[in-house]
């Protein structure tokens, strides 16, 4: 369970709710059985994701307890072996592997080479020789299928079509899921640069990075309003109640906290992300 980060999951839950809410269209209800595949498949993914990440940081000496301030790591902790906690990863991404090509039997081919991509994407995050999550790139990795895929996905496998409200909630599901990652790696900023971990958040800097934070955090709140309007769905802008929840996360970004107090924000913005993604999904289902 800690290695499988409970923590993170709302980045996965969120876009398949906030993506089967935008499939209604005051018609039929969503499929209830490929909601729940979809959801099966993007839970397994990004706890395969982490397992990777547990392994590969891990046996590089990245987790190295003497350079991290964060939870403590099954690797590199020493609470399982890396065979393990590799032997798991390949378990999640079994579990997500076999969802989604019951999804693809349901819906289309056209699913299977997202999902490989998907696995490649969460392998090579911090696996392989040139990881891209060293590179920098692991931001974009989580807006992408976390936010754009994982919510046009979950629309597509209910309507068999994209969407323009998909894409534009993806977009805001996304800027959420990726400001989890920021404040992680903006905790982890003197540790990845002792360890050679050229995260985005080291490429930054300290202050460039709590400004990417911020406007991650603020973009759906200033975008919802536009969103619900054009796609005529007044009733999404209920989650801009969630503001509540954000708030203090952004404050205590911009008032300078650093190593153990960014933790708290860590958890504050996935349940930030979940507030959103429920109340706009609840939104989004009630047409006028």
């Amino acid at each position: 369970m800690l290695g499988a980060r409970p923590r993170t999951l709302p980045a996965a839950v969120v876009p398949v709710v906030v993506g089967t809410a935008c499939a209604y269209e005051g018609g039929p209800r969503p499929d209830v059985v490929r909601f729940l595949l979809a959801l099966v498949v993007a839970v397994s993914l990004q706890v395969a994701t982490n397992y990777a990440n547990d392994y590969s940081d891990g046996k590089r000496g990245t987790d190295d307890p003497s350079k991290r301030v964060g939870p403590p790591r099954l690797v590199g902790n020493g609470l399982a072996s890396s065979r393990e906690v590799k032997l798991a990863m390949l378990v999640a991404f079994g579990v997500a592997a076999a969802a989604g090509i019951e999804l693809t039997i349901l819906v289309g081919p056209e699913l299977l080479p997202v999902g490989a991509v998907s696995v490649l994407a969460g392998w090579f995050y911090t696996g392989g020789r040139h990881p891209y999550g060293y590179a920098g790139l692991g931001e974009a990795f989580v807006f992408t299928f976390f936010g754009l895929v994982a919510t046009v996905g979950s629309t597509y496998v209910q309507l068999e079509r994209i969407t323009g409200l998909s894409v534009a909630m993806g977009v805001c599901v996304g800027a959420l899921a990726t400001a989890i990652l920021v404040v992680n790696n903006l905790r982890d900023i003197p540790g990845d640069t002792r360890s050679g971990k050229r995260t985005l958040a080291v490429r930054l800097g300290d202050q460039r990075t709590r400004r990417l934070y911020v406007g991650l955090m603020v973009f759906p709140y200033l975008a919802l309003p536009l969103i619900a309007g054009l796609s005529g769905r007044p009733v999404a802008s209920l989650a801009l109640a969630s503001i509540i929840l954000a708030t203090p996360n952004v404050t205590t970004v911009l008032r300078g906290a650093t190593g153990q107090g960014l933790i708290p924000v860590l958890g504050g913005t996935g349940r930030a992300q979940l507030a959103f993604g429920l109340l706009v999904s609840v939104g989004l289902v009630i047409i006028p």
